[in-house]
């Protein structure tokens, strides 16, 4: 008797153990890798949403200056920038810095929306090896570089390189969470243990940033205008449900949706804000006077819109401006086959 009680329970262990394997095998064949399409790919990724531009509340009044400087023959000094670092020390475990490392880009970006002069300080590591090339005699500007020949080379000439009037740097000096935040928590239902139950669950909080940013004189080092401008950002979120006993089922029902304006943004916002004042100053421009007058429409340029700044290599602005670079349905239907190479004819550059 002792004997058969001691293999029951080694028989329920093997069959265990086999219900086990039978499960993993099941398993492994729903992960069974899928089958390539006809693009190569295992899955089509989903969202097709275009790409579009990426303006501020200040985005329309850098344009509105840009183009209000240039009829009026406002001349713009040369401008740099050089680096806005994070300086508000805050990291998340799972995602890295809170804050954007590109506030410097996001400059450049709204001095190009006003209409600025620009030199490159930020990154000059191809230009300083260019140099380098041509230092040594390494480097051409023929259409068609010759190895096994000497060619003529690129020369090195004298005040080359424009140099700047002012340089802007600074940093993004706060982040600072929930500094207010409100709330609701309901719920209500029958006393008995199988009657409707319901709650509802609303939360709003508010965050803010900050950056601090100076313009200084290249020549003198001297600095000449300081900003500091701080954005609260807000979030709000909602949730709801509804929990039931219907015949010994269970039903429990809930939805929600959260939203937070968007962090990144809302330093891009700040930067912007801080650059029309910088442009203002350097423009001699009163203030928003000069874009509200209905007898003046400046936003609308050729060369200046909500996506930055450019220089036309082509006679082609009928058809190729800042308007039309911020469009966000261009260039979506160009397929595959139906693709124009262009007339390169006639190149500024």
């Amino acid at each position: 008797m002792a004997n058969m009680m001691q293999k029951k329970p080694g028989k329920k262990i093997a069959l265990a153990l086999v219900s086990l394997a039978a499960m993993s095998v099941a398993l492994t064949g729903c992960m069974t890798t899928p089958g390539v399409n006809s693009a190569g790919n295992y899955k089509q990724p989903i969202g097709a949403a275009p790409v579009t531009a990426n303006p501020t509340a200040y985005s329309d009044a850098l344009v509105c200056l840009g183009s209000y400087a240039r009829q009026n023959r406002l001349a713009s000094p040369r401008l740099a920038v050089g680096r806005i670092s994070d300086y508000t020390g805050k990291v998340s475990l799972e995602g890295g810095r809170e804050i954007t490392q590109g506030a410097s880009l996001m400059t450049m970006t709204a001095l190009a929306k006003a209409g600025a002069r620009q030199v490159e300080r930020f990154d000059t590591s191809v230009g300083e090896m260019e140099l380098k090339y041509s230092n040594n005699k390494l480097i051409t500007d023929a259409p068609q570089a010759n190895p096994t020949q000497p060619v003529d080379y690129r020369k090195i000439m004298a005040g080359q390189v424009a140099g700047s009037d002012f340089f802007i740097v600074g940093g993004i000096t706060e982040l600072n969470y929930n500094i207010r935040s409100s709330g609701v928590d309901a719920y209500a239902g029958e006393v008995a243990d199988a009657g409707v139950k319901g709650l509802f669950y609303g939360r709003t909080y508010v965050m803010n940033a900050a950056l601090d940013l100076r313009l200084v004189d290249t020549r003198t080092l001297e600095v000449v205008d300081v900003i500091s401008y701080q954005k609260q950002i807000v979030g709000r979120e909602v949730k709801a449900g509804v929990f039931d006993i219907l015949n010994g089922n269970l039903f429990d029902i809930s939805g929600g949706q959260g939203a937070l304006e968007p962090m990144q943004l809302a330093v891009r916002a700040m930067i912007e804000r801080a650059t029309l004042e910088f442009m203002a100053n350097l423009y001699g421009v009163s203030g928003p006077e000069v874009c509200l007058d209905a007898r003046n429409d400046f936003l609308y340029n050729d060369t200046l819109g909500a996506t930055g700044g450019l220089t036309p290599a082509y006679d082609n602005l009928e058809n190729n401006n800042a308007g039309t670079r911020a469009d966000p349905n261009r260039w979506t239907e160009v397929s595959s086959g139906g693709r124009s190479r262009g007339n390169r004819s006639g190149s500024r550059y």
